[in-house]
């Protein structure tokens, strides 16, 4: 298993031109858009389970 440290990091030129930038943000972007499509039902059944538990701890916080 990757611990945090086994993670690469990320190198960003200090000097881009802003056309290079604007290509590399509108990427990053489109990128981010595919894997929400791809992983959407996967992120939807994690946010499900999370919320159905706060509402659990939320419910036994009730006073009456």
């Amino acid at each position: 298993m990757l611990q945090p440290n086994d993670l690469p990091l990320v190198c960003l030129p200090l000097e881009l031109p802003p056309a290079a930038a604007a290509e590399l943000i509108a990427f990053l972007h489109e990128l981010a858009d595919a894997l929400e499509r791809h992983y959407g039902a996967e992120l939807k059944r994690h946010y499900d389970v999370i919320d159905r538990a706060r509402r659990e701890i939320d419910s036994d916080d009730a006073p009456f």
